[in-house]
């Protein structure tokens, strides 16, 4: 059993749902992202999403573009984020997983990516922009590493491509909330519980639901039939607002603790 596996296993068992955060690793640098990793980790984050700076991530809103902007200007590269999980990996046991681009991830090669990712301690990998069927051979090699590939679901998924999805996910389901690009919103989008009730029919691997995520009651209300929630552009907000890297470490530390408690 894996990481992501006995965490949801775990959680189950106490009566919780997860709370996923993401950040953007080298926003505003490497080092502050292992200190905000470490400081989320301990105010109860269950699954931690490092996302790899792109130039041209489609899926983001304006938010993780400029925390992209801000990362790729520090100097992070892949092989960098893989030292950092490193680093992150000897000093917490919660899940890491890796979000980021098929270009990013593909110019290492499928193989060598899934060796380098297994070396450092990655759980798993969220590549947004690449269907299973495009790649076979990224997925299969993930899986033969031990990494779960994490696969997308979203509105406009129909039955035949959600029991697709589905059967080929390892460790959870990402659900994505809205048909548009992340970025915090005022309110959570309509139809969520269906969509998550129609999966359940399907299958019974855990479902966590992200974009747009941005309050306590926001995750809460997603918490009442969803396993988990991810909350990336909220987080991304705070420590942008920040001038000095204590200040962003202890704002996100305290937003994290206060989404953790309304999943409990």
């Amino acid at each position: 059993m894996g990481r992501i596996e006995a965490r949801f296993s775990e959680l189950r068992a106490r009566g919780e749902r997860a709370l996923i955060p993401f950040l953007t690793a080298g926003d505003p640098n490497l080092p502050t992202t292992e200190a905000l990793v470490l400081a989320i980790a301990k105010a109860g984050a269950d699954l931690i999403e490092i996302g790899v700076p792109f130039s041209d991530p489609l899926a983001e809103g304006p938010t993780i573009q400029r925390s992209s902007e801000r990362a790729l200007k520090s100097g992070t590269t892949l092989r960098r984020v893989f030292g950092l999980i490193k680093n992150l990996r000897e000093k917490i046991d919660q899940p890491l997983v890796l979000m980021g681009y098929a270009n990013v991830f593909l110019a290492m090669g499928e193989r060598n990516f899934a060796d380098a990712a297994r070396d450092v301690g990655v759980d798993g990998v969220i590549t947004v922009d690449l269907p299973p069927e495009e790649d076979p051979l990224f997925f299969e090699s993930l899986i033969e590493h031990g990494i779960d590939p994490i696969l997308l679901a979203s509105p406009t998924t129909s039955d035949s491509r959600l029991a697709l999805l589905a059967e080929q996910t390892r460790g959870f389901l990402y659900y994505v909330s809205l048909t548009g690009v992340t970025g915090a919103r005022k309110q959570i989008a309509a139809g969520i519980e269906e969509a998550v009730s129609r999966i359940r029919r399907i299958s019974d691997i855990p479902v966590c639901v992200g974009f747009g995520l941005s309050t306590p009651e926001q995750v809460a209300e997603i918490g009442r039939f969803a396993d988990g929630a991810v909350v990336g552009s909220a987080l991304v907000d705070i420590i942008e607002a920040a001038e000095t890297p204590g200040p962003a470490i202890s704002s996100a530390s305290e937003f994290v603790a206060t989404l953790k408690q309304a999943l409990r």
